[in-house]
């Protein structure tokens, strides 16, 4: 079955988003009728739509559209996966790279997949920890690899724009199941991303 993209643009909820952004306009004391901002509830009604269009993906059907039986049983590693996400706490952008491996058990996805999985995750109101473990389970029920392990690492402009202000600030998380448990299997992971890190 192929994974079919998803229109992301919903009339009716553009229209209601457009009505909430005039207001959040007026509230800050702005006025939406002035030049500059006459079409700005529509633009970002949309590009809120956009950002979160992670809702209307299917992760299990994008990995599943690509999925091939293979005897191959080394790690495979994609590393510097671009991510881009709104914290769902201030709904300010945070934004790094994502690094997956897995060691299939006969059964491997399109690379281009994995990238997919990451923006099906990423594309909606997140914290890291949560998107760290949504991308390993996702892997690890799809195809039931022998283990998959992830490391996020990215920057949250809610820590670098508001609050405590630490602009060089990087949060990184990480999970593991089945063989990256092993030190052995982890420690090989890490230090292929190592040049990453840090």
């Amino acid at each position: 079955m192929a994974y079919k993209k998803q229109e992301i643009y919903d009339q009716a909820a553009t229209e209601n988003l457009m009505t909430s952004y005039r207001s959040i306009l007026e509230n800050l004391g702005e006025d939406p009728e002035r030049e500059g901002l006459q079409k700005t509830p529509e633009r970002v009604a949309k590009a809120m739509q956009f950002v979160t269009k992670g809702y209307s993906m299917d992760a299990a059907e994008i990995l599943n559209s690509a999925k091939f039986q293979e005897s191959y049983n080394e790690m495979v590693l994609v590393k510097n996966i671009e991510l881009y996400s709104l914290c769902e706490h201030h709904l300010l952008p945070f934004f790094g790279k994502a690094h997956i491996a897995y060691i299939p058990n006969g059964w491997i996805t399109g690379l281009s997949k994995l990238a997919h999985v990451v923006e099906c995750y990423s594309r909606r109101l997140q914290v890291q920890e949560r998107l760290t473990h949504q991308i390993l389970d996702i892997i690890q029920e799809t195809l039931q690899p022998i283990g998959v392990g992830v490391v996020i690492e990215a920057q949250h402009l809610c820590m670098m724009m508001r609050g405590v202000q630490k602009q060089n600030s990087v949060t990184t998380t990480s999970a593991f199941s089945g063989q990256f448990m092993k030190n052995e299997t982890r420690s090989e992971f890490l230090k292929l991303i190592s040049s990453n890190l840090g």
